[in-house]
């Protein structure tokens, strides 16, 4: 009988412990409110319009370093550029370089431009925000 219940016990605490929130990132990452417009009839966006461009977001409400805003194939994708990996110092914003890849200075982690998938040091993907597009032209992105 002390078996099962220490068997019950332990099954209990592996599935409570296996359905967490965790979103990749650690823990110490800021989570701030994000909700930004911005219009790719713009010249400051118009980067945007062709697969492959990029733009940086900052301003209030666009996370605590910016938004990496990138065309896809199929879309856009918005990423904190916050290092998903290592906690918020001098280096760990993240930029593009060579327009194919995300940089992170403070550890040399790289990510796919076009996907956010982890190529170098780094085992997750940027924070990824929610991005609409309306037929205008005007893209929203938000948590």
């Amino acid at each position: 009988m002390i078996l099962n219940k220490a068997v019950l016990l332990l099954a209990f605490t592996l599935i409570f412990q296996s359905c967490n929130s965790d979103d990749g990132t650690v823990s110490c990452v800021p989570i701030t409110t994000v909700s930004v417009s911005i219009n790719t009839a713009l010249p400051l966006y118009s980067n945007l319009n062709n697969p492959g461009g990029w733009v940086y977001v900052n301003g209030p409400m666009a996370g605590t370093r910016g938004i990496l805003v990138i065309r896809t194939a199929s879309g856009y994708r918005a990423y904190d550029r916050n290092a998903p990996h290592i906690c918020p110092a001098e280096k760990t914003t993240l930029y593009v370089k060579d327009d194919i890849k995300i940089v992170c200075d403070a550890d040399g982690s790289e990510w796919m431009l076009l996907t956010g998938q982890p190529t170098k040091v780094a085992n997750r993907a940027p924070r990824m925000y929610q991005v609409y597009a309306n037929p205008n032209g005007v893209i929203t992105i938000t948590n």
